[in-house]
């Protein structure tokens, strides 16, 4: 069995069984894999339910809503009729999923959410497991505050849970024919009580290592995945020893994921541990961006993010959430086509931007202080001076987004230790903005550069500085603060030497990017 480097996951519920009018049909059903047929796509990482309960024709588990008597929630009726009417039918979701997708040429991988929260949480999608044994639950001792974020999850320690969790895994793979298995353990990362993580840390490890062990004795060329937290101290610090794991060879791919996934996420950590073992890293791909301006990713910033990851030497990426594009378009398809290939890519539009976030994850946003430098790392893939000499490079746009501060201040920028001088500097007044698409930032400038070539970033590494050199005196520092919050860069090409941009419409002239 090939190695698949495009991984597509598809949480099973959201963009097809929550949506179709009972009865489903099966056709509706199997359009989970139809519509990614033909693209680049290698293997669908397919969700089995919602981690308590299960959508397939389970006997070790059970099926979403076989106890409910009356519901509270009608997207979860919706649920239980569909799944229920196809199975009924002779027709179980996973197992026409399966056959669906060999049919067509894809792997398929199914998902188990090893962790959720228990019975107070969604209670008509909850299982008889969980609602018959809350003493299994990591807070059950009573000496843990509520808010412990892993306070009602299923503690690990207990032989019982990791037996429910494991039949699950087991049935699947003795009963369906699948080309792997995922352990999704990235969603709510918690498995054991914080006075108990060394101890767990190595039951953990021996239970993957027992599922692995199973895997391979249901088919030698199934592949165990793992969706886990990417920073390996992270992971190390809840009970998931994924050094230990690789040094093992108890996993075949590692989906290493974190909070504020980015175009900028460094993998060479995870790589260097991977590095002359059989495992494989896999780079999540984002399709959501959720700026002011974008919600969803366009094809430039999906090129960005995956030049910068194949940069790093990734195995292959994982395209996490991407069914939330559903019912998918031309742009869809267009953005799954190049991926795969980095070459392709390397001579067209990009969107690079800095992760913002406003726990203390992510570099920005930083506050400005007088007379005081604050530089920020950005990577692009971008090698602008090979395709600059060949005039292939249209222009190149460098943004920073600064609020807090008014047209009083003044503010020194420098990329790579090049001051950015005035003569390609404009900037966008957004003290105050009353309607926009995503969320509302109020005060402050876009300051826009458009580059030339002897202010180009680089590939690889760039450094990006500003000082505030002037401060407006009439605002207070204490309830107004500058802060640099966005850094973003677009590069934009030319389809060849001395092509037009863009098509020339005669009825309303030339584009703005002719």
């Amino acid at each position: 069995m090939s190695k698949p480097r495009i991984m597509y996951y598809n949480d099973g519920r959201h963009s097809h069984i929550y949506r179709y009018e009972p009865p489903m049909q099966k056709e509706e059903y199997l359009s989970m894999v139809d519509e990614v047929v033909g693209t680049s796509v290698e293997a669908i990482m397919l969700c089995l339910g919602e981690g308590r309960t299960m959508l397939h024709d389970t006997k070790a588990g059970e099926l979403l809503g076989h106890n409910v008597d009356k519901w509270d929630h009608a997207i979860f009726r919706r649920t239980y009729q569909n799944a229920k009417h196809l199975i009924n039918e002779g027709n179980d979701p996973l197992r026409i999923i399966s056959e669906r997708a060999h049919e067509k040429g894809i792997l398929l991988y199914p998902n188990l959410i090893m962790q959720r929260g228990g019975v107070d949480h969604a209670t008509v999608r909850c299982s008889d497991f969980r609602f018959n044994n809350t003493h299994l639950e990591i807070g059950a001792k009573g000496d843990l505050d509520p808010s412990f974020p892993g306070y009602d999850g299923l503690d690990f320690k207990h032989e019982e849970a990791r037996n429910e969790r494991f039949s699950i895994i087991e049935e699947v793979l003795t009963e369906y024919d699948v080309d792997g298995f995922e352990l999704y353990l990235s969603q709510m990362p918690y498995f054991f009580h914080p006075k108990e993580i060394d101890s767990g840390r190595t039951i953990m490890t021996d239970w993957v290592g027992k599922v692995y062990e199973l895997l391979k004795k249901t088919g030698k060329q199934r592949e165990l995945v793992v969706r886990v937290p990417l920073d390996l101290k992270e992971s190390h610090a809840i009970g998931l020893d994924i050094e230990e794991w690789i040094k093992r060879g108890i996993v075949d791919a590692v989906v290493g994921e974190n909070v504020q996934q980015g175009q900028m996420t460094d993998f060479t950590p995870l790589i260097k541990v991977a590095d002359n073992t059989k495992t494989r890293v896999i780079a999540p791909v984002s399709n959501g961006v959720g700026s002011d301006r974008l919600g969803t990713a366009t094809i430039s910033v999906i090129r960005a993010t995956a030049s910068n990851y194949w940069q790093q030497n990734v195995d292959g990426l994982y395209l996490g959430g991407w069914h939330g594009e559903w019912p998918y378009e031309a742009a869809f398809y267009e953005k799954l086509r190049e991926l795969p290939h980095p070459e392709i890519m390397s001579a067209k539009d990009k969107f690079y931007s800095v992760p913002t976030s406003e726990d203390t994850s992510t570099k920005l946003p930083c506050k400005l202080e007088l007379n005081t430098p604050v530089s920020v790392d950005f990577t692009i893939s971008d090698d602008l001076h090979r395709w600059g000499n060949v005039d292939r490079v249209h222009e190149v746009i460098f943004r920073v987004r600064i609020i807090g501060h008014t047209e009083l201040d003044q503010i020194n920028f420098k990329l790579n230790g090049v001051e950015l001088p005035s003569s390609i500097h404009r900037r966008i007044n957004e003290l105050y903005k009353q309607r926009v698409p995503h969320y509302r930032v109020m005060g402050g400038y876009w300051h826009i550069f458009k580059l030339d070539s002897t202010h180009w970033p680089k590939k690889g590494i760039n450094t990006f500085t500003a000082t505030l050199l002037y401060r407006d005196s009439d605002l207070s520092e204490k309830d107004i603060i500058c802060t640099l919050r966005d850094v973003e860069i677009e590069t934009k090409y030319l389809l060849g030497k001395s092509f037009q941009r863009d098509i020339v419409d005669p009825d309303l002239g030339p584009s703005d990017n002719y």
